[in-house]
């Protein structure tokens, strides 16, 4: 049986060039092939009679130009990304239609949000990319301060001090029977990640999403007056639910644009809407959190200054919060049962929102964080640490 004949393809000589020769057309049939040519309808033979013929034809080329054009209009380029804001048209879309039986607390919609695209982030990063190394942040007394993890170490984190709120709401404690030296935010993570399988893997996702999962179901149902009055401890501070809830969307935002660096993943801030409630907390707790750094020695005492009586106006600060989120709050810096005065304004300082949240969550220094300051400079230096010392691990 005779072999089988071998391509030419197999073969060291090179391939025959294809060159597509120009059939002899009648101009009246080359002018009526323009359309197709424009729509790149006509076979090669024909492409190659068309455009030889409109070498020579001024009429033809012309006809041939506006029909390209023409073409062009009914075929604009469209990028194949998707709109990145389609998922949240198509939600208030569907919930415009029918909304929800038990709707989300507008309290606890900042946190529903964060939790939502933070699992999202995580859903699109790699195995390897949860054993990247992350560097936590946080400012302590007059200085920065910083512990190594990993991707997976930030989620078991968010986990250990979610629990917080977990526990007052009767919820499940995600420590289990794990014992840590204090009720702080710190100590529950370092036992959490002391006992846990270390390092943690992306299977940690699952039980810190099934907790915020619970913790937005279970302030739902409950509704607003009963939340309202519980209290979250963090150990060395309370905070009333409403505002804990707030305080761990802060966290939540904040520790995703952490992982977002680490694994070089586009990352934007809250909405408008909901980084003005974050703003908000913050400079609500300045006050107090003022008065301790000046228990503690850290923040100077004015000559001459006393304390005014609760209730009353005293010495004040304008913070001016800038772009998306942003708003104005005069900050009493006597003492926290005081009550913020345009007349007692002694500083004025200006910060755009975005910069404002990484000064409070440690990751901008004080003193490089104001765009504008106007007035006492000592109380515009307290302020801004004070700011900076909200900051925690």
């Amino acid at each position: 049986m005779p072999m089988p004949r071998a391509s030419v393809e197999d073969g060291e000589l090179p391939l025959p060039a294809s060159v597509a020769v120009p059939v002899v057309l009648e101009h009246p049939v080359l002018k009526s092939l323009l359309g197709a040519w424009a729509l790149a309808a006509c076979s090669a033979e024909e492409t190659a009679a068309v455009e030889e013929h409109l070498g020579g034809c001024g009429t033809c080329a012309d006809e041939a130009r506006r029909l390209r054009e023409a073409v062009g209009l009914l075929h604009p380029p469209e990028s194949l990304d998707l709109d990145p804001a389609l998922r949240t048209r198509v939600l208030a879309g569907c919930l415009g239609r029918r909304p929800p039986r038990i709707p989300v607390p507008e309290w606890a919609a900042p946190y529903d949000a964060e939790t939502a695209r933070l699992d999202a982030l995580l859903q699109d990063i790699g195995d390897a990319e949860w054993h990247a190394p992350v560097r936590l942040r946080w400012f302590e007394g007059d200085g920065a301060e910083s512990r190594r993890t990993t991707v997976a170490g930030v989620i078991a984190h968010l986990l250990s001090v979610d629990g917080l709120v977990a526990v007052a709401l009767g919820l499940e404690d995600p420590l289990g029977e794990i014992v840590a030296e204090g009720p702080t935010p710190a100590a529950r993570t370092e036992a959490y990640w002391r006992t846990s399988h270390f390092p943690p893997t992306r299977g940690i996702r699952a039980p810190w999403r099934e907790q915020t999962h619970d913790l937005v179901r279970t302030v739902s149902f409950t509704g607003g007056s009963g939340p309202a009055r519980l209290a979250v401890s963090y150990g060395d501070f309370e905070l009333p639910l409403h505002d804990a809830m707030l305080d761990r969307a802060f966290e939540c935002w904040v520790h995703a644009e952490d992982i977002a660096e680490a694994v070089d993943y586009p990352y934007e801030p809250p909405s408008p809407r909901h980084l003005h409630r974050m703003i908000d907390l913050a400079a609500r707790m300045l006050p107090a959190v003022l008065a301790e750094r000046r228990r503690s020695g850290l923040a100077a005492a004015a000559e001459g200054r006393h304390l005014g009586v609760a209730g009353s106006p005293g010495r004040s600060l304008r913070l001016e919060i800038e772009g998306s989120g942003g708003g104005e709050w005069l900050i009493p810096l006597d003492s926290p049962a005081a009550v913020g005065s345009e007349e007692f304004e002694v500083a004025h300082v200006a910060l755009d929102g975005v910069e404002f949240c990484r000064l409070a969550a440690g990751h901008v220094p004080p003193a490089e964080a104001a765009a504008g300051q106007v007035g006492d400079r000592q109380a515009i230096r307290d302020v801004l640490f004070a700011a900076a010392s909200m900051s925690r691990m």
